[in-house]
């Protein structure tokens, strides 16, 4: 019998997914427009109907979910005056590995006088499962940016909880060239009993960070006089920029709370959100 002519490792990575996106917009004739779109691998981007002046995106991975090995490039470039909204069709689903992380790498810049808005659905982690992830955000002067990514540990209406894994979670954004934010979150190992614990999460199992830029005490003050939370809420502004923390027993919750927020905000979520 002959032995086979590649090892286990080899067929693993071959069964891996990779995508990548690169997507530049830019204003004209007051609307925003497509300039550049870029798609390989297993992730794919759509442009629902616009509203009036904006774009939306909607981020689409073909795998069916993310994996122990895979990965996922995503660039995104909103060019001067320009306005996008970028979101995904679904919840996605990052599912037990056999050791290998599931690898994101977002990099996202708005120009003076653009507009970002970054709000993908949430990302379910199964037990076991390994994700690292980065993102990675340049602002000029005079940009604005929204950015959310919500986390929910397990699938509550399934009765799944997460016991083991791992979550590596960098945040970078620079105004100008400028470092202004910084955030990395680590979960490791008993992420079950570390989120139970009353200084982190008290058992919560869907939670997210929001930040907003720019943004004062003023704009930030309709959330903190909102009082219909179904988590906990808490927000706070500085140097220019605010960020609101939210931890909730299950993602619908959390869902309700960001809709909330976004609303004392003014601002409109992806319609996906909303169907």
């Amino acid at each position: 019998m002959l032995a086979p002519s590649f090892e286990w490792a080899d067929t693993f990575a071959a069964n891996r997914a990779h995508g990548r996106i690169a997507l530049t917009v830019g204003a004209a004739d007051d609307r925003t427009r497509r300039r550049h779109v870029s798609e390989a691998g297993s992730l794919r981007v759509r442009f629902p109907a616009p509203a009036a002046g904006a774009l939306e995106a909607v981020i689409v991975n073909t795998a069916g979910g993310i994996a122990g090995g895979d990965r996922f490039d995503v660039d995104v470039t909103v060019g001067e005056r320009a306005s996008l909204a970028v979101t995904t069709t679904a919840a996605e689903k990052v599912y037990r590995s056999l050791g290998p992380d599931a690898d994101i790498r977002l990099r996202l810049a708005v120009e003076r006088g653009g507009t970002l808005v970054w709000l993908p659905q949430a990302t379910i982690l199964f037990d076991r499962a390994r994700m690292h992830r980065t993102i990675d955000v340049e602002l000029d002067e005079g940009a604005t940016l929204i950015l959310g990514e919500p986390l929910v540990f397990g699938r509550a209406a399934m009765g799944e909880t997460v016991q083991q894994g791992r979550v590596f979670d960098r945040w970078r954004v620079r105004r100008g060239g400028r470092l202004v934010f910084a955030e990395t979150t680590r979960l490791d190992d008993a992420i079950g009993a570390t989120l139970n614990e009353p200084a982190v999460a008290a058992g919560a199992t869907a939670l997210t960070t929001l930040l907003i830029a720019p943004a004062d005490a003023a704009r930030i003050a309709p959330m903190r006089e909102h009082d219909g939370w179904r988590g906990e809420v808490a927000v706070s502004a500085w140097n220019g920029f605010a960020v609101a923390r939210f931890v909730a027993h299950g993602g619908a919750a959390l869902r309700h709370d960001l809709v909330a927020a976004l609303a004392a905000l003014g601002v409109t979520p992806p319609r996906l959100w909303l169907g």
